[in-house]
């Protein structure tokens, strides 16, 4: 017979893993009819408490996991800074996690990171969609999503609305006169990607128009380089959008080889600002993503879960939208 966890507790009682251990060492911080949720429970599943569930109650200090993606991308450290900086003012301890593309799975590092026995979660992924949330929310405890907008029981997010940003942009450019208006794929993050092209056709289409501009990388081009290289021998665009900084120099690059002037012939836009947008020559111009907001104001939402830990677990979590400011540098022309 399957042992009984403090996990099938909280599941079936629809709270917390520390409400439960509350509940267990009789703390009377619990309301009442929660108490009787879980003491229902409890009888119900057969639960004998162990050490660590009895522990859960009386720890001191506060744990949170932070789940982030590849740390060679250079806008993470200042999400990672901001969080921190607020941790830092609750006296929360932060355990970071890192996600590999292609080597490690993001719902196995959150389910490790959650048996040991963290407060809260905090994950920084833009690529995350509601169905990888389904994973999550058994657990019962709060979770942070930054990047995407994504809310259910228990999670908030806080996030810069990509589309919206790419549609205002397109608008501009279009009201320019400029109807020639590529997206270049990122292969390492399609759904900013796809947000980036519905972006583009709710700008066409407010027009009467229709965007024809997604460019697609094959799946056999080992770089975006070496894809644009060959491809902007024969495409022109007034317009190219670009998610990374490094897909920008790589246009910069295959632009400069086919003898495309940057910006009078062609302009060039990154999505995500970082500081070698402003190192290279001609500069790039961005969006400049408030990144180190980003974590400060999830920390924040997350010290409001745990406060309010049995509302929180009830209720649907809240979405914050932070603003943006596109940054005009040498790659457009005005």
């Amino acid at each position: 017979m399957k042992r009984v966890t403090i996990y099938d507790v909280a599941k079936e009682a629809g709270v917390s893993l520390a409400t439960v251990s509350r509940v267990i060492n009789g703390s009377n911080v619990v309301k009442a009819p929660t108490k009787e949720r879980v003491e229902a429970a409890v009888e119900k599943l057969g639960y004998k408490p162990n050490a660590i569930a009895q522990g859960l109650a009386l720890q001191k200090s506060t744990s949170i996991g932070l789940v982030v993606p590849e740390a060679s991308f250079t806008y993470t450290g200042q999400v990672i800074n901001g969080l921190i900086d607020v941790a830092k003012i609750y006296n929360y301890n932060i355990m970071l996690h890192t996600i590999t593309a292609g080597i490690t799975d993001i719902n196995t590092v959150i389910e490790d990171i959650i048996k040991s026995h963290v407060d809260g979660v905090v994950i920084f992924n833009d690529k995350l969609v509601a169905g990888d949330m389904d994973a999550l929310s058994k657990y019962n405890i709060p979770i942070v999503v930054i990047g995407n907008k994504i809310n259910g029981k228990g999670i908030s997010s806080v996030y810069v609305d990509i589309k919206k940003a790419v549609f205002e942009l397109v608008s501009k450019f279009l009201e320019e006169g400029k109807d020639n208006i590529g997206i270049l794929e990122d292969r390492k993050n399609p759904q900013q990607y796809e947000k980036m092209v519905t972006g583009a056709k709710k700008a066409y289409e407010a027009r009467g128009k229709k965007f024809t501009g997604a460019i697609s990388i094959p799946s056999d081009a080992r770089t975006s380089y070496a894809f644009l290289s060959k491809w902007m021998k024969d495409h022109r665009y007034d317009v190219v959008i670009a998610n990374r900084d490094s897909q920008c120099f790589a246009l910069l690059n295959a632009s400069r080889e086919n003898n495309i002037s940057i910006p009078d012939e062609m302009e060039v836009v990154c999505v995500l600002d970082t500081k070698y947008n402003s190192m290279v020559r001609p500069q790039i111009s961005s969006f400049s993503i408030p990144s180190y907001d980003l974590g400060a104001v999830s920390m924040r939402v997350m010290t409001k879960l745990l406060q309010n830990e049995e509302e929180s677990h009830e209720e649907k979590g809240e979405s914050i939208e932070l603003s943006y400011l596109f940054t005009p540098r040498q790659t457009t022309k005005n």
